[in-house]
């Protein structure tokens, strides 16, 4: 198992690690598959190359932050498939609706924010694949044109679909396995779920999915219903994070539909959950766990959390912690998936 590193390196534009500075650890993808293909074509899910993430290569995902080295290895008999989220945000790439799958930088930058500090929460207990696809610009969310909306969209969907085919024909073996996602990731895995997994026998060994970053409407799927509590299996959790007093939008207080699990209890209720219930984040310190940053209750149709404490937070402003989605709840997260997987092979 590769272990995290520290490196500087100078701030590039993210909307993945909450409160990143100038000086951080960065993980450098070190990996004999590290030539990407010279090719912007429909990827080939059998060539390395085009997984962020995979057992069978050393990337970020394997990193576990120094306070977790000692914990005991729970096994790795269940896999994640994680759809990462919008990393394709640099003003000079606005033209283009769909990321290339050979931009070296681009790649490097996924790597460096969503496989480090998202995927790694299911390090240890799960074998993580995670496939590089032909992810939408950011600001093909706020084009007029829904012609060409829909299609940078679809196109990054087909490949999120084609690599979950690859890894469910070539990979899984029959094991059971986790669906994971964060904001863009998330809008392709709920398509996914509806389209190949509800109402077919694979969701007899899906242990839970992580929907995070988006709106996810709680009737979402017939078969697979919203996580009530931190017992239950074959479900899904949801959030989307703000801070305490946010009303603006996507704030919408009457919003019954949307699905809001609260990630410091795991339940639906209302009630504020006490900081004493946040067992850790890890923010722009890789191998720093900060635990008791923030309380958390459900409002209306997204979790409100009262500001985040930990050195430099002030510094911080904003109301919107979607970035913070993941890595906010770090030790949460990955507590609810050992549980989960527990409770599954229990049952």
């Amino acid at each position: 198992m590769k272990l995290t590193r520290n490196a500087i390196f100078s701030l590039f534009p993210t909307l993945f690690v909450l409160f990143v500075t100038s000086c951080s650890p960065k993980i450098k993808p070190s990996s004999s598959h590290s030539s990407y293909p010279k090719n912007a074509g429909s990827p080939d899910y059998g060539n390395l190359d085009y997984w962020a993430a995979h057992p069978a290569k050393t990337d970020p995902s394997d990193s576990i932050p120094e306070p977790l080295r000692k914990e005991l290895n729970m096994g790795q008999d269940v896999d994640v498939f994680f759809v990462h989220p919008t990393t394709f945000t640099d003003d000079k790439d606005s033209s283009m609706m769909n990321a290339r799958l050979d931009d070296s930088t681009l790649n490097a930058k996924t790597d460096n924010t969503s496989i480090l500090y998202q995927a790694s929460v299911f390090n240890g207990s799960c074998r993580i694949y995670a496939p590089r696809y032909r992810q939408a610009h950011i600001h093909t969310y706020y084009i007029t044109d829904p012609e060409r909306k829909k299609a940078a969209f679809e196109l990054a969907y087909q490949d999120v679909k084609a690599a979950f085919q690859y890894y469910m024909e070539h990979f899984n073996q029959g094991r059971p396995f986790i669906i994971a996602s964060h904001s863009q990731g998330t809008t392709h895995s709920t398509r996914l779920i509806k389209e190949l997994i509800s109402g077919t026998n694979m969701r007899n060994r899906l242990v839970c999915a992580y929907l995070l970053g988006m709106p996810v409407p709680k009737d979402s799927y017939p078969d697979i219903p919203v996580c009530q509590d931190s017992l239950q299996t074959g479900c899904f959790v949801s959030w989307r994070t703000f801070r305490s007093g946010y009303t603006d939008k996507p704030f919408d207080s009457l919003d019954k539909r949307t699905t809001v699990v609260n990630p410091l209890s795991w339940t639906t209720t209302g009630e504020l959950v006490p900081k004493v219930s946040h067992q850790g984040s890890v923010l722009y310190k890789f191998n720093k766990v900060f635990p008791h940053t923030s309380d958390a209750r459900i409002v209306g149709n997204v979790l409100w959390i009262s500001k985040p404490k930990f050195p430099g937070a002030v510094l911080y402003t904003k109301s919107n912690y979607h970035e913070g989605d993941i890595n906010l709840f770090y030790m949460n997260i990955r507590n609810d998936v050992q549980r989960r997987i527990h409770l599954f092979w229990k049952n």
